[in-house]
């Protein structure tokens, strides 16, 4: 259950779908001069570096965002962090998601990330310590559910579990509708693999029919190497800010460039 490490994956194409949604929604978000709560269920250690030998054994990274950085203007929110982070780190640093939510919100807005692996989460409490945040060794959903409804109201909670637990493909839908009920107004993202086994069908027909009115974007991409299941990347969204379907398309025809070359 505590196998899983995020460093072997780090700037793959499914972080790029996940992390250009997320950091557009965080800077949608601060648009408006009102405090927001971002939280976190599954953090992994924030800061990656892309040259470490568990991330070229992959390769992962170089068929990422190392190959398609460009899709990105200089001014979307994805592009300005992971500039910003290779002036400090390097350039093949990488952030994950606690530090993309953490370069985009604002010293008055809450962040609450949850990581139970302790080696990780003792690299994610290192590298959040120059940002107000709150880093907790415990388990996702028990952090999430006992600071739900948080304060402030307003804001957004990811979840992105590695999926090693078979189980959760059945239990999550109820989690979720849980969280939803106690917390109608925030915005809540469950990041899902597109796997060729299909696992991920059945929870996903369970979200659609609890909440009907959320964003679900998936996106395709060749396998990372021959006989890999995972060959897409899934985000479902309750509560969808206003436009984020718009830069979920501009994704979708990016990532159609992939198939096509495969073609």
């Amino acid at each position: 259950m505590l196998s899983y490490q995020h460093i072997y994956h780090a700037g793959n194409l499914a972080d790029v779908h996940k992390h250009a949604l997320l950091a557009w929604t965080l800077s949608y978000l601060t648009r408006k001069d009102k405090p927001l709560t971002y939280l976190e269920t599954h953090a992994g250690r924030a800061l990656y570096d892309l040259s470490d030998a568990a991330a070229e054994k992959t390769g992962e990274a170089r068929q990422g965002i190392e190959k398609v950085a460009k899709w990105f203007a200089p001014d979307h929110p994805y592009a300005q962090v992971l500039q910003a982070l290779r002036q400090t780190h390097g350039p093949r640093a990488y952030p994950g998601s606690p530090l993309l939510a953490a370069k985009l919100l604002r010293p008055d807005d809450r962040i609450h990330l949850a990581e139970l692996h302790p080696q990780e989460h003792s690299a994610l409490d290192l590298a959040m310590s120059p940002y107000p945040v709150k880093c907790h060794l415990s388990d996702g959903f028990e952090m999430a559910f006992a600071l739900t409804p948080p304060t402030p109201r307003r804001g957004m909670l990811l979840i992105d579990p590695s999926y090693e637990i078979k189980t959760d493909y059945d239990t999550i839908p109820r989690q979720i509708a849980k969280l939803h009920r106690a917390w109608n107004v925030g915005i809540i993202a469950l990041w899902y693999p597109i796997l060729t086994n299909r696992a991920h069908l059945p929870m996903l027909d369970a979200l659609t029919a609890n909440h009907p009115e959320a964003l679900r974007h998936e996106v395709r991409f060749p396998p990372a190497r021959p006989g890999h299941g995972m060959v897409g990347s899934g985000m479902f969204v309750i509560n969808p800010p206003y436009r984020l379907e718009i830069e979920a398309k501009n994704l979708t025809a990016h990532f159609a460039t992939l198939t096509q070359q495969e073609k």
